[in-house]
């Protein structure tokens, strides 16, 4: 037997845990926990936010990183989620380091071993919705195997919205345009 929840308590999953990383007028780094978004294309990413510091600050510099959390940096990008870049520098409070983006007017925050660097294509303040044209990626090579980001090293983590939680992305389980094809007959 099913249960029928309301739409608003609909478990989508995966929820990425994104971290949006921006320079204010000034300099400034900030950064955000977002959940809701995804790759929109190659070389493309697709970003939900309400309005934030960091919204205001890709609609100035036209600019912005996207690192992926981990296992290992759960509590920093939760921090970055419960807290207002407004009223306090987060990258400061979390004792993280950046070092600007060879590509982007954006940070790479050092504690995060995977970071896309993207050029605003759009953002529409009514939808909320930021769409980033991925110029360059940056992986840690503690992350990777044969020259590729390996999950099992990266250790990237879900926002689970059921139960308000964190999980940490699980072992391959097929191969992608091949396990289908002996169905196809």
């Amino acid at each position: 037997m099913s249960k029928e929840f309301s739409g608003q308590k609909a478990c989508i999953a995966p929820e990425g845990v994104f971290i949006i990383g921006t320079y204010d007028e000034n300099g400034v780094p900030n950064a955000m926990n977002a959940a809701w978004g995804a790759q929109s294309d190659y070389g493309e990413i697709t970003l939900f936010l309400a309005p934030h510091k960091t919204t205001d600050n890709v609609k100035k510099t036209k600019a912005f990183t996207v690192a992926f959390a981990t296992k290992d940096t759960v509590e920093i990008a939760d921090y970055f989620g419960v807290e207002t870049g407004r009223k306090v520098n987060k990258i400061e409070k979390a004792g993280c380091h950046t070092h600007k983006s060879a590509h982007v007017n954006a940070p790479i925050i050092e504690e995060f071993p995977v970071t896309l660097e993207c050029e605003m294509k759009s953002y529409d303040d009514e939808t909320g919705i930021l769409i980033g044209k991925i110029v360059a990626e940056q992986a840690d090579e503690v992350v990777l195997t044969d020259g590729k980001v390996d999950y099992d090293k990266l250790q990237p983590i879900i926002f689970d919205i059921a139960t308000m939680t964190y999980r940490v992305i699980g072992p391959v389980v097929g191969k992608a345009f091949h396990d289908g094809l002996k169905l196809k007959g």
